[in-house]
């Protein structure tokens, strides 16, 4: 299950001058979380795309914010947070194409909805669609599914604004690697503005959830239970040696023969006992894409939780492995683990996407939401794993030494070299990126 992107904490209006300042003193904002207080010394919330750049040319160190659910430091800063929730709306479809333009503060919520009344559909969607656009592209956030990428790997285009202030557009189909490797960026180019993604016509999908799927039914036959729909996902903890398979397929594709365990009779949760009311509809009722490809109902109103989440990206072709390690390690998860989830991504291109170059299987976690007792555990699953070559999603907890994390991404030192010709006065670094890629 994975929560990256609902919507976070804290006042985002107030007074504000012509330049989107806050016209009160500094506050204090934190993630969605908690776990993570940014350090900003101001606040913006731009109105106009001149003003963010504005902003941009007029502040020495910045990063901006969506949805604020990332787990990790890659959004804070000690300069200005920029709030993006205040540029304006925009969403353009291009039939001929196949393509929407979408403001990037924008989040899968409402492109979905405006999609779909259009007629047209995203190929796939993260857990939740409470998320930001940028955000989830920028971190390298997937859903699930053998042929589906992570979510930025729909991108065809997108502008950002430098550090000079000026307004870049980069394209897929004319700007080669540097594309590639602006899109999964961490935040640290720039501030994106605009995204352009592919789209489809609009599909309908039914999901059934197998509980009781034994673990070595998973194990035995991974490609089997994970082609049984387009998008499936296993949860489990990790301890009962079961999990609960859920499956999503698209009715204008043909049925999987996988069976395994039994039909759930009623909707359910992924986390037990907690309310299936949160989760889009199940049972094979057949429904509209936005409505299935999530695990969850869009939220009715901002929020806060109180969980942490982690997650690991390994090739796929260790996936057994890493079944039976995470298998003998049930006891030490227990005393925090609400659930764990298995998905399967398709390889890309992009230099920073945690599924760069090799299809994957990613492990996430959802813990409770003390950190003392979750940190020394997501640090003994890391080391655990570390023979099979982790990647830790950017936007999660992490405890991997930086120099380890980054030694797994073949491009790592071309990002660098971009890093430094596209940011040359570092305006959008802040510590995560630093521990990443040094500032030469």
């Amino acid at each position: 299950m994975t929560d990256e992107d609902r919507e976070g904490s804290g006042e985002r209006t107030g007074p504000r001058d012509g330049l989107g300042r806050a016209r009160t003193d500094p506050r204090v904002r934190a993630n969605w979380a908690g776990n993570v207080i940014f350090g900003a010394a101001s606040l913006r919330r731009p109105e106009t795309v001149d003003d963010l750049r504005r902003i941009v040319t007029g502040s020495t160190r910045l990063r901006a914010l969506g949805s604020g659910h990332s787990f990790s430091g890659i959004v804070d800063t000690d300069g200005d947070l920029v709030l993006m929730d205040g540029l304006p709306h925009e969403l353009r479809i291009d039939s001929a194409r196949s393509t929407v333009t979408v403001s990037a503060g924008m989040s899968y919520t409402v492109l979905s909805r405006e999609l779909h009344e259009a007629g047209f559909a995203l190929a796939n969607m993260a857990s939740i669609p409470d998320l930001s656009i940028a955000g989830a592209c920028a971190t390298g956030t997937h859903g699930s599914g053998d042929h589906h990428r992570v979510l930025a790997a729909s991108v065809v285009a997108m502008r950002l604004v430098v550090s000079d202030g000026t307004l870049v557009e980069l394209r897929r189909d004319a700007d080669g690697d540097t594309f590639l490797g602006s899109v999964v960026a961490l935040g640290a180019l720039g501030i994106v503005t605009q995204l352009t993604l592919e789209v489809e016509p609009a599909y309908e999908m039914s999901q059934r959830v197998h509980l009781g799927v034994p673990l070595d039914e998973i194990h035995d036959h991974f490609d089997d239970v994970f082609s049984a729909g387009d998008n499936v996902s296993a949860f489990t903890d990790w301890r009962s040696g079961e999990a609960s398979v859920w499956v999503k397929r698209r009715v204008d594709r043909p049925a999987s023969n996988w069976s395994a365990g039994r039909h759930a009779e009623r909707g359910v949760h992924p986390i037990p006992g907690m309310s299936p009311d949160l989760c889009t509809e199940q049972l094979g009722v057949v429904g509209p894409w936005h409505e299935r490809l999530t695990h969850f109902r869009p939220r009715p109103a901002p929020g806060a939780g109180n969980e942490l989440q982690s997650e690991v990206f390994l090739p796929r072709r260790v996936a057994q492995h890493a079944i039976t390690a995470l298998s003998e390690m049930g006891r030490l998860l227990a005393p925090a683990l609400l659930v764990s989830e298995m998905r399967t991504v398709r390889a890309d291109e992009l230099w920073l996407s945690p599924a760069y170059g090799r299809d994957s299987v990613a492990f996430h976690f959802t813990w409770t939401g003390n950190e003392s007792v979750v940190l020394p555990i997501v640090a003994t699953i890391e080391e655990r794993l570390l023979p099979l070559d982790p990647r830790p999603h950017w936007g999660k907890v992490s405890v991997m030494a930086p120099s380890t994390v980054i030694s797994s991404y073949e491009r790592a030192p071309d990002f660098a070299r971009l890093l430094v010709e596209r940011d040359p006065t570092s305006t959008f670094r802040n510590d995560f990126v630093n521990d990443l890629f040094p500032v030469p």
